[in-house]
């Protein structure tokens, strides 16, 4: 399968690295153009290419860059691309560390994948932004194997979602239905609750109520990558 990638930092180097190891052609980019990718194409044994090539190649493509930097995108990025190409986001919000405050992310209408899709006018699919990069290159594990790693997966785009978890799997991971991305917002990265925690406290309500409105199954707590913190005890 031919994979654009638009984001060679850790998630988007990572997965190209084990995209190619599987044996798909992968396409990368970033906002420097191909010439700087010429490292990243050594390490990872992605093309690299224009974020307009990444996403005219790619059978399914990853959009894997900060937050901020999505409406700078290319307004015409999805000219000649079919509607039927599945779009993942792995982004999270980080409005202190790196993002800023963005208004229509505070008042936890939205989740940062509605905001993304508002934005690229595509659906898209929620996935790998509740996982280290490292773990990515390194924990995949073949399909009922103790201990493999689950992720979920969300989407209003049932077809593209089902074609996306079909990847978590090749990739080595559980991959776990997480309904419409209006209900995603439970799975975000416990860095936001840290960073901003009045704005989280505010987005986890909304979705609870959301939740409590139209339930969807949702796994154990104890399946997801992110750890537990545990506390620390001094030696008896």
């Amino acid at each position: 399968m031919n994979i654009g990638i638009i984001g060679a930092g850790h998630i988007g180097s990572a997965l190209a690295t084990r995209l190619t190891a599987l044996g798909h052609t992968v396409y990368i980019a970033n906002s420097r153009g191909p010439e700087t990718l010429k490292d990243v194409a050594q390490k990872t044994g992605a093309q690299p290419v224009t974020a307009h090539e990444a996403a005219r190649h790619g059978d399914i493509l990853v959009v894997t860059i900060p937050l901020k930097n999505i409406p700078k995108l290319p307004k015409d990025l999805f000219t000649g691309v079919a509607a039927t190409v599945p779009v993942i986001d792995t982004s999270n919000y980080y409005p202190i560390l790196r993002d800023g405050r963005l208004p229509e992310l505070e008042t936890g209408d939205l989740t940062e994948s509605e905001w993304v899709q508002q934005h690229l006018g595509r659906p898209v699919v929620k996935v790998f932004n509740n996982i280290y990069a490292e773990h990515i290159r390194t924990k995949g594990m073949p399909k009922g194997s103790a201990g493999r790693i689950a992720l979920p997966v969300a989407s209003d785009d049932d077809a593209a979602k089902q074609k996306v978890m079909a990847l978590v799997e090749e990739l080595g991971f559980d991959a776990v239905d997480d309904g419409k991305l209006h209900e995603s917002c439970l799975r975000t990265g416990l860095h936001r609750k840290r960073a901003y925690p009045a704005a989280a406290a505010k987005t986890r309500a909304a979705c609870r109520r959301r939740r409590r409105q139209s339930p969807v199954p949702r796994p154990a707590p104890s399946l997801f990558a992110w750890p537990r913190r545990r506390r620390w005890r001094p030696a008896v």
